[in-house]
């Protein structure tokens, strides 16, 4: 009883937090969403500041977000294969890493959101933003009882199983998280705490045990969702320990006031390592091991890339883990230039990618406008340079580079990164970072990022 009167006056006391800047309006996504008090983080003084897009990889990149190694990454680091890594995992080294890579994107002028950044802000001067913050950890944190064991009493067992029914219930957990600090709910978000519960005929009655499904694989924004030239939609992940991540980040962008078009849908799966804008012509997706033909048919049927052109880059004869996604053999360095992985160039690789090309026509509707073009010949004829990368290089994250606009690239493998410079058909500026103990993590800087703003 107390603690229902206690949630009744804290959503009361919200009514009088409302007195924010005029930016921070509720997400056009519904009314279900968060206040938007992290608007702020943006450029207000434009009247697009809530816009997300991105038309082409080779845009002035302007917003990113990404997500820094902590106490998820740390759980994910007990056992490495579970947790989706594809080597052991130095948590201090990767968190000076990330610092790093951070601290290099701001020096070259683009703004920097980090997604604890985003969960916090606000919660020190906007009851409604705290009360937004709980409402999301409620979906985080599990408590369940355990049965009751020993020797009781019918009386005493009846009483200890309406005392354990209260200390499991909504009521007693939403007191919990009322009394946590910021830092305590973010920890229960990135971590997702289950609490099974039991009499203990001692003490406070109650003993706990404690599992945790920790977002592991958070710190690779590029995945959960993809930013096109209409927009951010939500994707869905293959990997069921992953599917909670997609939660965390629209809620971010939601707070950030930042419309969010939609979302894939099951039986389609979309990763955001598999998508590339390249211009209002054209966009890449890959399918394959991890993303599937289903969600770019349901992407193209809601108009959701916003180009005239889809290139549906398809893994049929290899899907290898090492090449999960297209970011892994591929990627876009100008507006007329690319890497590409050269063991699958070729009709007659036995790796080689095949490209259905869908275009819009006057009705709006995608139709299929060329079927199974080798991928390396795809892009001769579109107009593209080629640089080849070697297979021993692509599994040092070769092509997994960062483009943040006028072709300045970041590279975390030297030996490439100085191809790069020495080839005809780059004209652009590189930058190398170490970065080996995120990589440890199977993923690079592309798969870090998350570019929801180019210009």
């Amino acid at each position: 009883m107390e603690g229902n009167l206690l949630l009744q006056a804290a959503k009361a006391r919200s009514a009088s937090a409302l007195d924010v800047a005029a930016v921070a309006e509720r997400s056009k996504s519904g009314s279900s969403g968060p206040y938007a008090q992290a608007a702020e983080l943006l450029d207000s003084t434009s009247s697009d500041f809530g816009k997300s897009s991105q038309v082409h990889e080779n845009d002035l990149a302007e917003v990113v977000v990404v997500c820094e190694p902590g106490l998820q990454k740390q759980m994910g680091a007990l056992h490495p294969a579970a947790a989706l890594y594809e080597r052991f995992v130095n948590i201090e080294k990767s968190i000076s890493e990330h610092a790093n890579f951070r601290e290099t994107l701001r020096k070259r002028g683009v703004k920097v959101l980090t997604v604890r950044e985003i969960l916090r802000h606000g919660l020190d001067r906007n009851l409604r933003c705290r009360i937004d913050l709980e409402d999301l950890a409620m979906g985080f944190l599990t408590y369940q009882a355990d049965s009751v064991q020993g020797e009781s009493t019918p009386t005493s067992r009846d009483k200890l199983n309406k005392d354990l029914k209260e200390h499991i219930s909504d009521s007693y957990k939403r007191l919990v998280l009322e009394n946590m600090s910021p830092d305590q709910l973010i920890d229960v978000i990135l971590t997702k705490p289950t609490v099974t519960v039991k009499p203990s005929f001692r003490d406070t009655g109650f003993t706990a045990s404690y599992e945790f499904e920790p977002l592991t694989n958070l710190i690779f924004t590029r995945d959960q969702q993809i930013t096109t030239a209409k927009g951010i939609v939500m994707a869905s992940l293959r990997s069921s320990q992953r599917q909670h991540e997609i939660k965390v980040m629209k809620f971010c962008f939601q707070k950030l006031g930042i419309n969010v078009l939609g979302q894939v849908d099951q039986p389609g799966y979309l990763e955001g390592g598999d998508f590339f804008p390249a211009g209002e012509g054209l966009c890449f997706v890959g399918v394959g091991l991890r993303s599937n033909e289903e969600a770019v048919v349901q992407l193209m049927e809601k108009d959701y890339f916003g180009t005239t052109r889809v290139a549906i880059v398809k893994d049929m004869f290899e899907k290898d883990q090492d090449r999960m996604h297209l970011d892994c053999v591929f990627s876009i360095l100008s507006n007329d230039c690319v890497l590409m992985l050269e063991d699958m160039m070729g009709a007659d690789s036995p790796t080689r990618r095949l490209v259905d090309e869908y275009t819009i026509g006057d009705d709006g509707k995608y139709t299929k406008s060329k079927s199974d073009v080798e991928f390396s010949q795809y892009l001769v004829d579109g107009g593209y340079k080629i640089i080849p990368v070697t297979g021993e290089e692509q599994l040092q994250y070769a092509c997994n580079v960062v483009n943040l606009g006028g072709s300045r690239i970041l590279s975390c493998h030297a030996p490439t990164a100085r191809k790069i410079c020495k080839s005809p058909h780059f004209s652009g500026t590189m930058e190398y970072l170490e970065y080996s103990a995120i990589t440890a993590m199977y993923g690079a800087l592309h798969c870090s990022t998350q570019i929801v703003k180019r210009s």
